[in-house]
């Protein structure tokens, strides 16, 4: 595997974990709608300050824009909703390991879509990788055995719409390939959705919220940078390589959890996922 494709696929892990430790600052003060209202445009007024110098719009195509712009309505807008709401009910660390079988879903659609099929050894470090984040999941609900099972679906179902929404902006990437732009418009409809959502469910501004605004601001920083590195990775290297590296971001997740919420949470299942999920993506890396 190319270094830049790994760098970047660790980058949108580290990110994405970043963005799911700081969701719990950010939820003490603001519901998850209302939260998401200000983290998503946020990602979008970055990548729209950005896009002179990074989209170069003569090579627009119309094709890989409405593209862009179907995964945008999904993804982030869906999947950070989703997010948000599982934090609230579970925390980060089962969030994380529940919601990141997103390399089967991801890698089921890239053989649909996109013909690419795993080598032997990717087959093998692909089944690690999610067996690990099974357990590390396991482990996790272990220490939050009050969880309901529709609760633990929402985290499943936002693997799913994050697993899906890959291959969809590779297939944008034959028309137009350039992740700037893929970032932006995927940004410009999810902002649209979630308003639309907020302004349908009149949900009132909590008083002293100001906070909670600046901590959602923080996400949306930390959110855009993890899907702009994603789809970079995913302009230069197959899904099968970006999507089983970015999946061990619940083991990042919980790295952070534990430095800056003071989490020890982890048993010996949480570990044993941990090291058969790295020794999966060396496998993915080999391969």
């Amino acid at each position: 595997m190319d270094i830049w494709i790994f760098l970047l696929s660790i980058g949108a892990a580290v990110f994405m974990a970043m963005g799911l430790v700081l969701t719990t600052y950010g939820l003490r003060t603001l519901p998850p709608i209302l939260g998401a209202s200000y983290s998503v445009p946020t990602s979008l007024l970055l990548f729209a300050c950005l896009s002179p110098f990074t989209v170069d719009w003569t090579t627009f195509d119309a094709r890989g824009a409405a593209i862009f712009a179907a995964a945008g309505v999904v993804y982030p807008a869906v999947v950070s909703l989703m997010n948000f709401l599982s934090n609230r009910a579970l925390g980060p660390n089962l969030t994380g390991g529940l919601g990141n079988l997103s390399p089967i879903f991801a890698i089921s659609l890239a053989i649909l879509l996109l013909g690419e099929v795993p080598s032997p050894q990717q087959w093998a470090g692909i089944f690690a990788v999610c067996a690990g984040l099974v357990l590390l999941a396991l482990d996790r609900a272990r220490s939050n055995p009050a969880a309901r099972l529709a609760v633990l679906a929402i985290p499943l179902a936002g693997a799913f719409f994050r697993g899906a929404v890959q291959p969809v902006v590779k297939l944008g990437y034959e028309y137009w390939p350039s992740a700037f732009a893929a970032a932006l418009i995927g940004y410009l409809m999810s902002s649209g959705v979630i308003w639309l959502v907020r302004l349908s469910l009149r949900q009132k501004m909590p008083a002293r919220a100001g906070a909670g605004i600046r901590w959602f601001m923080a996400i949306g920083v930390c959110n855009g940078t993890a899907l702009l590195m994603l789809y970079a990775a995913l302009g230069m290297g197959d899904v099968v390589q970006v999507s089983p590296v970015v999946a061990i971001y619940p083991l990042i997740t919980i790295g952070l959890n534990r430095l800056i919420h003071g989490d020890r949470s982890m048993g010996a299942r949480g570990l044993t996922g941990s090291l058969l999920s790295v020794a999966g993506v060396i496998a993915v890396l080999l391969g």
